[in-house]
């Protein structure tokens, strides 16, 4: 029963003006609660009193009257936050109220003339005052001195009935005894810790409900309002829409969970000319006391200007990416027509049957031209396959094929490349390696540029080879050449378009950095997996991991031998896994 009358009192601690704190706090909370209340408990002895002199319509006006008189008081309260006038005019009229029903009932020998003692009762309950109550004391003797010298007028009888009122009357006090203040007042000690000087925000103090009970006086440098304008429902009201659920949110967390909490608020400020304009705010939410939350309100705008620029920035090198696709496409495609035209007469000046005889120092010129024109169409092919991976739309055909076959055409097509260097090209791949699960085109795309590499950078009479195994799912496919190798910090930077090692053996040969990107770009459209071992004069190893097209498929021994095999060649080498 106390819990539902603690309930009460706190629905009437919401009505008090926010303004008001400590001890009149407590006091109006108290009025308000007679004030609201007082009128259900009389209404009966009015009723009885008033029904055998003025009928039906008296009555109602009676009980129009006293709910009427009694709200307003209670209305003005609520919007002033005083309530020194009202406890004496509510006390006058009650005890009039209270004398004038007794009077009407059978006077002194009337039950309703114990409610005349609840005069003191009241007044102390609500004002906790003694110089109060001994007024209230002497306003009640003199009452009951004017109810007993006039006499009951005629047709005025002792009903049973008329024991309605006092009875309510009693039970409040029941369930009043019980009832301590601090049951629903807001601590004060939650007020003493809010640290309001020190800080460049504004603090803010919200009670159970939401509302703020106090405010610091930054709001008025920061916010450009004073801080009782913030009081109630004035800070919440400010709080842009879209943004309130998330401050009540974190408001909730803090007083619920006990944890601190944080948000960020767009909050209505004014602005030149009577306008009004929304900025951004960080919000740091930490309980205080009981049911009580401190808010600590930041100017969030240097922030959001920040977060602004970054997208910005953001969108501007998403934009240029794409600006720098199409461009790379575009060109492309404008550059490969004549590149095709120049191929092709080259080869046609280089065939007698077709040109007819050409000196030496011709056939040697349109041959350079020729091989100027094929390196130049592998560069525009590796630049626009690089852009259609980077873009997305690179097509792959995903289908089972023999590995062993593909390896073998791309060692062919190598060949003569190895032979004019004078380094040997060698595929040895187990039986029953089984089938690779991809596109043919890009994984022989994949092998043409690991081996193009392999042959270029390794010096004459070196070798290069190419192995594979399969475990776990996944094929293998090993590259290993006995080249220059390659340094740590240069190794850390292979796979990114148009960077290329520089050093004095690598400036003899032409390139764009490009293969290896476009490598890597192939085996991460099929899922699969790249690493590079390498250290200087020791040689190099590229691993490419493609899914398996049998995932039951297991060569193990092969599998094993190789990675020995890297194990003690490598055993100082570097790795980069890409």
């Amino acid at each position: 029963m106390n819990g539902w009358a603690a309930g009460v009192a706190a629905g009437f601690e919401r009505l008090v003006h926010p303004g008001v704190t400590g001890e009149d706090r407590a006091r109006q909370r108290r009025l308000l609660g007679v004030l609201l209340a007082g009128p259900f408990v009389v209404s009966a002895a009015v009723a009885q009193a008033a029904w055998p002199f003025w009928g039906v319509s008296g009555v109602l006006a009676m009980l129009c009257a006293l709910f009427g008189a009694s709200w307003l008081i209670a209305l003005s309260v609520v919007a002033r936050g005083r309530a020194r006038v009202a406890q004496w005019v509510a006390l006058g009229g009650a005890t009039a109220l209270a004398g004038s029903m007794a009077a009407m009932s059978g006077g002194m020998a009337s039950p309703v003339a114990m409610l005349i003692a609840a005069i003191p009762l009241e007044t102390w309950w609500v004002s906790r005052s003694r110089r109060a109550t001994v007024v209230a004391s002497f306003v009640a003797v003199a009452a009951v001195v004017a109810v007993a010298s006039v006499s009951a007028p005629a047709g005025a009888a002792v009903s049973a009935w008329l024991w309605i009122a006092p009875a309510l009357y009693g039970a409040t006090l029941a369930l009043r005894g019980g009832l301590s203040d601090a049951a629903v007042a807001v601590p004060e000690a939650a007020e003493r810790t809010i640290p309001e000087s020190g800080l460049d925000a504004v603090v803010v103090r919200l009670s159970r409900n939401g509302e703020v009970e106090n405010a610091s006086a930054q709001a008025a440098r920061i916010f450009g309002v004073e801080p009782e304008l913030l009081l109630g429902n004035g800070l919440f009201e400010r709080i842009h829409v879209a943004d309130r659920v998330a401050f009540l949110c974190a408001a909730s967390q803090a007083r619920d969970e006990g944890r601190p909490a944080r948000c960020e608020a767009r909050i209505r400020l004014p602005a030149g000319e009577g306008g009004s304009v929304h900025h951004p705010f960080e919000i740091e939410m930490a309980p205080v006391g009981v049911g009580a939350v401190a808010a600590i309100l930041r100017d969030g705008r240097e922030k959001a200007e920040l977060r602004e620029r970054v997208a910005r920035a953001g969108e501007k090198i998403d934009s240029a990416e794409i600006s720098k696709g199409r461009f790379l496409a575009t060109v492309s495609h404008e550059l490969r027509t004549p590149l095709n035209a120049i191929i092709g007469f080259s080869d046609m000046l280089l065939h007698r049957e077709i040109s007819g005889e050409l000196t030496t120092k011709q056939s040697e010129h349109v041959g350079l031209i020729r091989d100027a024109g094929n390196h130049l169409l592998s560069v525009v092919n590796a630049i626009l396959d690089v852009s259609k991976i980077e873009a997305g739309s690179y097509p792959i055909t995903v289908e089972p094929f023999d590995l062993k076959n593909a390896v073998e055409l791309c060692r062919a097509m190598l060949e003569p490349q190895a032979q004019e260097r004078g380094v040997t090209l060698a595929a040895n791949l187990p039986h029953g390696l089984g089938q690779v699960l991809g596109d043919r085109r890009a994984v022989q795309q994949i092998l043409l540029n690991l081996l193009s590499n392999a042959v270029k950078f390794t010096p004459k009479g070196g070798q290069v080879n190419v192995n594979a195994s399969c475990r776990a799912g996944m094929v293998r496919i090993f590259v290993n050449d006995t080249g220059i190798g390659i340094a740590g910090d240069d190794l850390a930077r292979l796979g990114t378009p148009f960077t290329q090692v520089q050093n004095d053996y690598t400036r003899q040969f032409q390139g764009t950095g490009l293969g290896l990107s476009l490598v890597k770009g192939l085996v991460k459209l099929h899922g699969g997996t790249m690493s590079i071992e390498s250290a200087p004069g020791l040689g190099t190893t590229v691993t490419v991991g493609l899914p398996a097209a049998d995932p039951q498929g297991d060569g193990t021994a092969q599998d094993d031998e190789a990675d020995e095999t890297g194990e003690e060649r490598y055993g100082t080498a570097l790795r980069k896994i890409a």
